[in-house]
């Protein structure tokens, strides 16, 4: 009776992914099963942004029961998160922001420079999201495919071959739900888009941007310094694609469209996800927000679970959180009888590490943490894209947003936003240049994209220029593929409600001591002033300014006021020889047993251009390997005497 009772569960369960589509890899489809409510959970992963959430979801389909831990809370702040346009807004929404406040250069003198430095919190603000789905709620969104070489530098190092590019092109196939590229009829594939996946990839309607005078005029000039004819042509078609396989074989320079990260004009991310599966299979998915993880619990070698604080902005990176007192009640355990994997992202990956015991042993013993393995590398190698802004005046407003009324019950904009279109439905971005900042570089360097607002970083009170779109337009300088990997993530203390202590140490203060990254940089910089050339509406250069010609001067320029968010690689991939390495090709914490880093911390080296597609690609691939092992793996029988102890 029990089990026709049990079947009859798995069998609601299974109509009501399939009815609401949530199960579209095929990975996955068979083996999507609700399972007992008491039975003991399996993975613990902590974190659900673009490297934990997915994942979490696909071992939940897979028939495992999954806590997906959050340290920040889930139902706020949809009504400026769904909106592609408010990114900026939701930046700096306190019901979802971490505030960090990192250093770039250890040197004083060096870091005061920065006009965004804030003396008070001795850092440049760095934000976060603390919430269900991680920095993909405030992300911007862009959906670009790495390099492929980026793969097979991995597949190298560790003499795994799954790395290999042409691999790992499957796993974008499997996530992605591509709405704006023709599906090919049979079997053929050509574009290596991915159809059926769970994220939704679209492109903005390109005639917004053709309504605005001062846009066709920008764009014309983009069209012209890309060197080649009727591309405008193209880009209106919307086929300027840069994640097709063509481009990504030729690692092709050009003007391309943008690719956002939207279904019908919605940001589309793990948040979604999360809650999709959770509805459906609620004994499968546990989803615990307002869960703060303090530390890995080991018994020996063995990772058993997590130790973990209840309560609402609890982490100090949340503007709310308390700045001193005791800890709000008590620590709790949770045990997982399978793994417990790590996905908190490039800085409080390493942090969990080291609180565990995890990581450099005299940095461990400074802080009173007993070593449970001295892996010197957890926390090391921290990287960065560089970016800087070009922002000038026209002589005329932009009118893309003319007719909205931001907040107000009556806002045009907001009424064509729940049809799936006008401007709300849009990132701010809307054109990309991939080109080599040196014809000599073996793949391109520089993303250089347009947005028709002054951007130029972070800081108290960033998204404001940001949120009204007048007459001035920033081109934004992405130096890709870094040198420098001389960051670090350090232990500020033991308290884990604490922040680390973080410094990229940029430029030739890190490991670029030749200057290689800066002369990209001005490069870029110099790129973009030859298309402004073009333009006559402009009434003057607001950023850097007329006073910074010489390339010198845009250098010292660049030195002071370059800025990035796509921090990773503090948990780096790598043989068990190298030892700064922390994870193996199989996300394995090197030394212990059923303890994986799933996230944008074990990347080597920085991919591509944004990180954000990288980490959803590793997510899948991490779930294969997570379920392949699962089949030989035995389920710890001391789980119920480890639960009382």
């Amino acid at each position: 009776m029990l089990d026709r009772s049990l079947n009859r569960r798995r069998f609601l369960q299974n109509a009501a992914l399939f009815s609401t589509g949530l199960v579209t890899s095929l990975a996955y489809q068979k083996k999507a099963v609700a399972i007992d409510p008491s039975a003991p959970v399996e993975y613990i992963v902590v974190g659900s942004g673009a490297g934990g959430g997915p994942l979490a979801v696909n071992l939940a389909k897979a028939g495992h029961k999954v806590v997906l831990i959050e340290a920040g809370s889930d139902g706020e702040g949809d009504d400026l998160i769904q909106v592609p346009l408010f990114s900026p807004l939701v930046g700096e929404d306190p019901r979802v922001r971490w505030d960090y406040f990192v250093r770039q250069y250890a040197d004083e003198s060096r870091q005061k420079r920065n006009s965004k430095y804030v003396a008070d919190r001795g850092g440049v603000l760095y934000p976060r999201a603390g919430t269900l789905g991680g920095c993909t709620v405030h992300n911007l969104m862009i959906t670009i495919y790495p390099n492929n070489s980026d793969w097979d530098a991995i597949a190298e190092l560790t003499g795994d071959p799954s790395w290999k590019a042409e691999n790992m092109r499957k796993y974008f196939e499997r996530l992605e739900q591509n709405r704006y590229v023709e599906r090919s009829v049979g079997t053929d594939n050509p574009t290596r888009h991915g159809f059926d996946g769970w994220l939704t990839t679209e492109i903005t309607d390109p005639a917004l941007f053709a309504q605005d005078s001062n846009m066709k005029r920008i764009l014309l000039s983009a069209e012209r310094e890309a060197g080649a004819k009727n591309l405008l042509d193209k880009f209106f078609r919307q086929e300027l694609d840069p994640n097709s396989w063509e481009v990504t074989l030729k690692d092709a320079e050009g003007l391309y469209n943008i690719p956002q990260a939207t279904r019908n004009g919605r940001r589309r991310g793990p948040r979604d996800l999360i809650r999709e599966t959770a509805a459906a299979l609620p004994n499968n998915l546990i989803v615990k927000t307002n869960t703060l993880v303090t530390r890995v619990i080991f018994r020996g070698k063995d990772a058993v679970g997590v130790e973990y604080l209840e309560g609402a902005h609890l982490y100090r990176a949340d503007p709310q959180a308390p700045l001193d007192g005791a800890e709000p009640g008590s620590r709790k355990v949770m045990y997982a009888a399978r793994e417990t994997i790590l996905a908190a992202g490039a800085f409080n990956s390493p942090q969990i590490l080291k609180l565990s015991g995890i990581g450099p042993a005299d940095e461990l013993r400074q802080h009173g943490i007993e070593q449970i393995v001295n892996l010197p590398g957890v926390g090391e190698n921290l990287q960065d894209r560089y970016e800087v802004g070009v922002i000038t005046q026209m002589n005329s407003d932009f009118n893309l947003t003319q007719n909205c009324t931001p907040g107000k019950p009556s806002d045009p904009c907001m009424a064509q936003f729940e049809q799936g279109k006008g401007i709300y439905t849009n990132n701010a971005t809307f054109a990309g240049h991939i080109r080599k900042s040196d014809p000599a570089r073996p793949v391109p360097d520089l993303f250089i994209f347009g947005l028709p607002v002054p951007y130029q970083g972070y800081y108290p009170g960033w998204s404001k220029p940001l949120s009204k779109v007048e007459n001035q337009f920033s081109w934004t300088v992405l130096k890709a593929h870094t040198r420098n990997r001389a960051g670090t993530v350090k232990l500020r203390s033991s308290d884990p409600r604490d922040t680390p202590e973080i410094n990229f140490h940029y430029f030739t203060e890190g490991s670029d001591i030749e200057g290689e990254d800066l002369a990209s940089v001005v490069n870029g910089v110099e790129f973009v002033r030859r298309m402004n050339a073009h333009i006559a509406d402009i009434s003057k250069e607001v950023i850097p300014g007329s006073t910074v010609r010489s390339r010198e001067e845009i250098g010292k320029f660049a030195e002071a006021e370059a800025w990035g968010h796509h921090a990773s690689c503090t948990n780096k991939i790598g043989p068990k020889s190298d030892p700064m390495a922390v994870v193996d090709s199989e996300f394995r914490v090197h030394g212990v047993r059923n303890l994986r880093v799933v996230d944008a911390s074990v990347f080597p080296r920085v991919p591509g251009y944004f990180i954000v597609t990288p980490i959803y690609m590793i997510s899948e691939k991490a779930s294969d390997v997570i379920l392949a092992s699962a089949k030989s793996q035995r389920i710890l029988p001391v789980y119920e005497k480890r639960r009382k102890t």
